[in-house]
């Protein structure tokens, strides 16, 4: 039997795991802070749902199960096999809210302010930075198509990060409405607009030639095809830049409102930044669109946007949303690469005791746990060897029970 994990998963030692919850209460506890409520949902969904979920490329990364029992044996003899799969794993949060808001609005407030931190599961081909399974820190808003939610949902993203260390960063902004004008005055069709945003959004990873040879391939008109990859050579620098090809539209102007309140919020702790090149791959989002770059390691490190027709795949009623989302795995990785000591944690001290003194040292152990966090080990064989080993679990101070209970620091030897 194999003892590595599954590839595209990971295994997380005692040291890391307590980075990895010391990172997420704090986010939690950042959320909460701002009037967010957390809920919890099955990481399993009905294929259908996922399916119709309009996430874009991530429909191509569904991990389907496959049916059971009689029904499964029952479409194998039939060679039925376009019908194998009745569930899969989620591949991000924002699927399961909707679900879970249409089967319990009657229980929730007009205006829902709700947190998700929890792990997503897509079959990406495993490489750095990209894993089947891994974690996302979501907070959305629900019921308001105020662009008031933008700026709540930014600010709150940026102050989690701030709180867990992370600091030179700039918000990226853009809206999928003020992109899909330019599209329409390229001459691009309003039906093939989505389309044409997925392979707008790889521009980071395929460059314009990429971009024109799979819209080519798709089969758009060529001058439109040109129009567009003229504007990816020449990115406008600001959304002034924009106003004069689109005109003077309601988006335009509700961007403007939510990057100046942004600015006057952070006041000079992050940046806001206009950038008609953001698409964010999802087909689900409708509006207002951004990202996270983390400027010190040039990297996204999440994003989000308003998605108000989701829910409505569910209830047929129009519900306004709007979602942020922190990628936690890659800040995990930052973090623990910087080997951060952990903020308002008690050092950690090991009690070392006879086999016969188990008890009384149990009770010695207890009277030290306000000053530290205490665990209890049988004396080893070979005691400097293991003294060694608690120092790269991070323990600081240790006590031999029974040979005066001195507390001594921890060196490496």
């Amino acid at each position: 039997m194999k003892t590595t994990s599954v590839k595209g998963t990971n295994d997380y030692l005692p040291k890391e795991a307590e980075l990895r919850d010391y990172l997420q209460n704090k986010i939690l506890k950042t959320y909460i802070a701002q009037g967010f409520s957390r809920i919890y949902t099955p990481i399993i969904e009905d294929i259908e749902n996922l399916e119709k979920s309009d996430g874009g490329d991530n429909l191509n990364l569904i991990f389907k199960i496959l049916k059971r029992g009689d029904k499964l044996s029952s479409i194998l003899e039939n060679g039925n096999f376009n019908n194998l799969a009745d569930l899969g794993l989620r591949y991000d949060l924002t699927l399961p809210l909707t679900r879970f808001y249409a089967n319990n609005k009657q229980n929730l407030p007009s205006v829902f302010k709700v947190i998700q931190i929890d792990r997503v599961y897509r079959a990406e081909r495993p490489q750095k930075g990209r894993n089947r399974e891994f974690v996302q820190c979501d907070i959305d808003i629900l019921g308001s198509s105020s662009p008031n939610c933008e700026i709540e949902l930014i600010d709150t993203t940026a102050s989690a990060l701030l709180n867990i260390g992370l600091s030179k960063f700039k918000i990226r902004i853009n809206d999928r409405r003020i992109l899909k004008s330019l599209l329409l005055s390229f001459g691009f069709k309003e039906e093939d607009l989505d389309s044409v945003c997925i392979s707008f959004d790889k521009m980071d990873k395929i460059g314009s030639e990429g971009i024109e040879k799979e819209l080519t391939e798709k089969g758009f008109n060529n001058d439109s095809i040109i129009k567009l990859c003229n504007l990816v050579k020449s990115l406008p620098k600001n959304i002034d830049e924009i106003s004069a090809n689109c005109g003077n539209i309601p988006e335009i102007e509700q961007i403007k409102y939510i990057m100046n309140s942004v600015k006057s919020i952070a006041n000079g702790k992050y940046d806001i930044v206009f950038d008609i090149s953001l698409v964010r791959g999802q087909g689900y989002y409708t509006g207002a669109v951004f990202e996270i770059e983390s400027e010190e390691y040039s990297c996204s490190i999440g994003g989000g946007g308003r998605y108000d027709n989701l829910v409505g795949k569910f209830t047929g009623d129009n519900v306004p949303a709007v979602g942020f989302s922190i990628g936690f795995e890659r800040i995990f990785s930052i973090l623990n690469n910087k080997n951060n000591t952990l903020e308002n944690s008690k050092e950690k001290c090991a009690i070392i005791y006879k086999d016969e003194d188990f008890v009384s040292a149990y009770n010695f152990a207890q009277s030290l746990k306000e000053e530290f966090n205490i665990a209890l080990f049988e004396l080893p064989n070979k005691l400097g060897k293991f003294l060694n080993k608690l120092v790269e679990m991070g323990y600081k101070h240790y006590a031999l029970y029974g040979e005066n209970n001195e507390i001594k620091e921890l060196k490496s030897l």
